[in-house]
């Protein structure tokens, strides 16, 4: 078996993209590790446009996008393994595969990224009440069967959850010729981009009920309808407020996950909010030689961001390659979410690393009208901005400049304001 450099696990838009930009930056020795038999990721069933507005400057459907990297990577060389399971990640490095042609082996790279994306979280989670009937799907599930096989999954829905895939699904359905009941969010806002929620539900008249929930669904062999209740600001059901709407279709869009059980496995620093690797400014986890980025990390919201953010942990892969990495492990600057913030990405700037400048990703918790972002050192304030509307749906970029932070700063603040 060859040995590698760099290994990047996932050959999604995250995997490639920062297959492609490692190579440009001098690793020669790469190889992507994907576990279908196509590249491309969950793009491949993300027929609708909207991709690459950010990226490319033009609007293209997910397959589209998708293959501008696929076509990048195959006219480099850079090993792809199709068909192949990471079954183990350790914390010196080493991956354990398995594939038909190979079997079980083992590579140990100079260093490893993390690419594999997220998945929706399950019906399970959610303790629904009712039976285990036909006709309820995630949301990306029924995308797949609608898209890829070519199975509309049923005739009349009731979509939980307004996430964006919940979104384009309804709209899909509605293309496709089902009618989509409603949309039901558990939140007093949505989850999705506002570009969705009107082109996927006011352009087709399907309501959409904030502080509602599915309190139960109906059916033994099919879904016969659901029970739609209101909740109280603590999620919880408020008697007296059920409506049953008929439908024979369920889709869950409610939520997604990094797919993290290999970084846990390596004993990586998981961050309790985003459910992904607690990183640096240049996206290496607490395991050193071991970078995050994409949906693995943090789920992002355009596919745009995840290539812009794959490319810069390739770019401190190769660094660390070729031993252009400081590992003082000195100066290490906590960055924290404050008042009406979610999550930072990163959780932390390492000082001796840091470029001269770095964007620090964030979301809001809430739906909020004229705020002000603002950064704090310690008790400094380093960067601020004015925005009109904020909510959770879309991610905040602010520019954070290594000279404006003191060596001896203890901790970073993101936090919004009152103007």
């Amino acid at each position: 078996m060859r040995e590698y450099d760099l290994v990047i696990i996932g050959g999604g838009p995250a995997g490639l993209s920062a297959a492609v930009k490692a190579y440009d930056e001098g690793v020669e020795n790469i190889l992507v590790v994907e576990r279908d038999d196509k590249l491309g990721g969950i793009l491949n069933q993300c027929i609708h446009n909207g991709f690459g507005l950010q990226r490319f400057k033009e609007e293209l459907a997910g397959p589209e996008y998708a293959q501008r990297f696929i076509k990048e990577a195959m006219a480099r060389d850079i090993d792809i393994m199709m068909n192949t399971i990471v079954l183990e990640l350790r914390e010196d490095k080493s991956v354990l595969l398995m594939n038909e042609e190979n079997g079980m082996f083992e590579i140990k790279p100079k260093a490893v990224i993390l690419a594999m994306g997220c998945r929706e979280r399950p019906r399970g989670a959610l303790n629904t009440p009712g039976s285990r009937p036909a006709g309820v799907y995630s949301a990306g599930t029924a995308q797949k069967l609608v898209n890829i096989d070519g199975y509309l999954p049923g005739k009349k829905v009731v979509i939980l959850g307004s996430g964006d895939i919940g979104l384009i699904m309804a709209r899909r359905m509605t293309l496709e010729g089902a009618k989509v009941e409603c949309v039901a969010e558990i939140m007093p806002f949505s989850g999705g981009l506002k570009r969705n929620i009107v082109q996927c539900l006011h352009d087709y008249d399907i309501p959409l009920h904030y502080s509602t929930t599915i309190s139960g669904i109906k059916g033994t062999d099919r879904v016969e309808g659901v029970y739609l209740s209101k909740v109280d600001e603590n999620m919880k059901v408020i008697e007296g407020t059920e409506k049953f709407v008929e439908c024979d279709t369920v889709l869950l869009s409610v939520g997604l996950l990094p797919e993290n059980e290999l970084t846990q496995e390596a004993n990586i620093k998981i961050d309790r909010k985003t459910k992904g690797a607690y990183v640096s400014d240049k996206l290496m986890t607490s395991v050193d030689g071991v970078f995050a980025a994409g949906n693995v990390l943090h789920v992002h919201d355009l596919v745009d961001f995840v290539s812009e953010e794959s490319e810069q942990a390739a770019v401190s892969a190769a660094k660390y390659i070729k031993g252009e990495f400081k590992t003082t492990g000195e100066n290490k600057i906590d960055v924290t979410a404050g008042d009406g913030v979610s999550y930072t990405m990163p959780q932390y700037l390492d000082y001796e690393n840091m470029d001269d400048s770095i964007i620090v990703k964030f979301r809001v918790n809430n739906v909020y009208p004229s705020r002000k972002l603002a950064i704090y050192a310690d008790d400094k304030c380093i960067v601020e901005r004015k925005k009109r509307v904020l909510a959770p749906g879309e991610m905040e970029l602010l520019r954070l400049k290594k000279e404006d932070i003191d060596p001896d700063t203890k901790q970073i603040t993101v936090k919004l304001e009152e103007i």
